[in-house]
């Protein structure tokens, strides 16, 4: 599942090139709002008349991906640097499918390891059961819940989450790198 992961990231990537460009920080309120000039980055790709990416770029999924990856300031992943970093070699290896694959293959290990930083750790795999385990007669009912303990449980973790700190991610910050300018991505 990581390899087909790596080539949407990749298709959106190649999709998305230069978005950066046509972002405008509009400071108006006490808190910043993020526009995306879609008519410039279609005309400058030399997409305005392409129906699909007018209609991708019209959607909600993509005000939210504007909205949380706009700020210039936040923490980076491995699609802002595709989008910065590899723009000639996707291009390079348009023509090329053993580079492709290799690139995906790249990527599906680089997701991977994001999401399994410690691979040493085993993961204990549940026994499976015994065969007739289902038809023996000592299996205890389920116990009934008391309401009462239920609702002292909420309180006191209600109690302590509103006495802790609010809880951050760990990911360290930095600027988002802009990446080429979008009219190097004239489509055909």
């Amino acid at each position: 599942d990581k390899e087909v992961r790596a080539i949407f990231l990749r298709l959106f990537a190649q999709l998305f090139q230069g978005y950066r460009s046509c972002l405008q920080l509009i400071r108006i309120h006490a808190e910043p709002v993020i526009h995306f000039h879609k008519a410039a980055f279609l005309g400058q790709r030399g997409l305005i008349e392409n129906d699909f990416l007018t209609k991708v770029l019209n959607g909600m999924a993509f005000a939210g991906f504007v909205s949380e990856r706009g700020p210039p300031f936040r923490a980076c992943d491995l699609f802002d640097e595709l989008v910065a970093f590899e723009v000639e070699r996707i291009k390079a290896e348009e023509g090329n499918p053993p580079k492709m694959i290799k690139h995906v293959r790249e990527l599906a290990e680089q997701l991977f390891k994001n999401e399994n930083p410690n691979p040493h750790i085993a993961f204990q795999k549940v026994p499976r059961p015994t065969e007739g385990s289902h038809l023996r007669v000592h299996i205890l009912p389920f116990p009934r819940i008391n309401e009462s303990r239920v609702q002292e449980l909420l309180q006191e973790g209600l109690a302590r989450s509103q006495g802790a700190p609010p809880a951050t991610r760990g990911d360290k910050k930095c600027v988002v790198p802009a990446g080429p300018p979008v009219g190097m991505f004239i489509c055909s």
